[in-house]
Formats: C-alpha cells, structure tokens, sequence
C-alpha cells in the first residue's frame, strides 16, 4: 500500500488528567474520504485540533504527506496543503460570493502580505477566484453578497474558500450542522462531488451523511479509537452499537 497521506502514531491529548484523545492511531490515504464518528464528548473535535495544529499534543505524532508536522504552527500547516472550513470563523457578508474566495486565494499566496488589497481590484485574481468559484458550482451566486445566502449556501462558500487555497487534505468540521433536510441533502451531493477532487476527514453527526459519503469511518469513544473500517462493517459493530448506548443514529 502507497504512503498514508495523513497518518497519526499515538497521537494523544489531555486535559485536567483525562484523555480527550488517547494514543490514537490512523492512516488516511490519497483521494480517500474518512469520517470520524462519536457520542458527544468522544473527543473528535480534539482531534481534528490536533491535526490542525490549534492544539499541542501530549505525546504521539502528526506525519503529513510524509513529513513530521507534529510541532508546526497552524499556518505552516496549511502552506503544506492542509484546510480546515472550520478556521474559517465568518464569511465577508458585505462582499461577493466570488470575492470572498479571491480573498482566500490570496491571502494564501507568495503576496499575502497584501491581503488587504482588495480582490476585485486585481483582474488577474478575480479570473482565478471566478474559476474557483465554477468549479464547485457556485458561478450562479457569483455576484451576490455573501450575508444574502442561505445558511447551507453560506456553509458551501466556507467550504469553496478553503479549497481556493488548492489543499491536498480538507478537514471538515459538521458541514451540516443547522441545515434542514434538503440542504442537507445538497451537501451531500456537493461533498460527493469534491471527493474526486481531494482528499477529506469528515466530522459529522448526520449518519445519513456519513455512510453516503465515506469510504471509510473511525469511531471514537472517550477519546479511544472504538472501530475503524468500512460503512457496512462499522454499521454491524457490537462495539460501536455500545458505544452509541443504543441510539437508532447507526440505522440511518
């Protein structure tokens, strides 16, 4: 098997003495989309942090694209091809659909310095922002203000800013967190559509989201990996069933 895009050995954090993330091991390989599932509380946020760098870990390692990035701070890490839509905390609600993901562009560009020029100034960035934009099926709210989307719109366009940035891994943290059936439903299609495109780790709730979507799933449990494998082997687990203390989320 080709070298893991994204491997943890370990990895382990802890707070007040209580592991939020306990020696967790995983590999994620190229083109694959993994979904880490879990009970409230099962450290899955944690973890992506410590992907991410936002958090420090208490032992174990990050390896990305087979570098060590245990210790690099957040931006180094996404200059290395890591996204997360989380990060990013609010779209531009005053600007363009387009020009929020120019900003993007550029802001992870060898000129971010000049982040504050704006983007519609520069024909050249707003080309490549536009494209951007049609390739993830927004070029029909291209020229709207941003605060006008709907919320999975708006939840789209995070997701489209982060991926301007051209990452080799995008982490997403509950897409769907607050959508109605059928936006939830327009997501899904919308992540099937990147899978193509890039390599993804998925947080989510929505079970009919997760085994639509993933190739593989890892169930964590108290900070403990409780399972890892395909949808149809996790849906059968006993242990992961306990874990879920019997709720029907697994019969979606």
């Amino acid at each position: 098997m080709a070298q893991a895009l994204l491997e943890t050995k370990h990895l382990s954090k802890f707070f007040g003495g209580v592991a939020a993330v306990d020696s967790v091991y995983l590999e994620v390989q190229a083109g694959e989309l993994m979904a880490i599932i879990g009970p409230n509380g099962a450290g899955k946020t944690t973890f992506v942090n410590l992907l991410t760098g936002e958090l420090a870990p208490d032992g174990g390692q990050v390896i990305f694209d087979g570098k060590d990035i245990t210790r690099l701070p957040v931006h180094a890490r996404s200059m290395r091809g890591l996204a997360r839509s989380f990060q990013i905390t609010s779209i531009f609600a005053d600007m363009s659909v387009r020009d929020n993901v120019a900003l993007s562009v550029q802001a992870h560009g060898a000129h971010s310095f000049r982040f504050w020029r704006f983007a519609h100034a520069d024909e050249a960035l707003r080309t490549n922002a536009m494209a951007r934009v049609s390739e993830l099926g927004l070029e029909g709210r291209a020229h709207t203000l941003a605060g006008a989307l709907a919320h999975g719109e708006k939840r789209q366009l995070e997701i489209a800013m982060a991926l301007a940035t051209r990452p080799k891994l995008l982490l997403l943290d509950e897409p769907m967190a607050g959508m109605g059936p059928e936006e939830s439903r327009r997501m899904i299609g919308f992540l099937r559509s990147l899978k193509s495109t890039v390599t993804i780790v998925l947080i989510e709730h929505d079970m009919d989201a997760v085994f639509a979507l993933a190739d593989r799933i890892m169930v964590l449990a108290s900070g403990a990996v409780v399972a890892i494998g395909s949808p149809a082997a996790i849906r059968s687990d006993q242990a992961v069933r306990a874990a879920y203390l019997g709720e029907d989320d697994l019969e979606a």
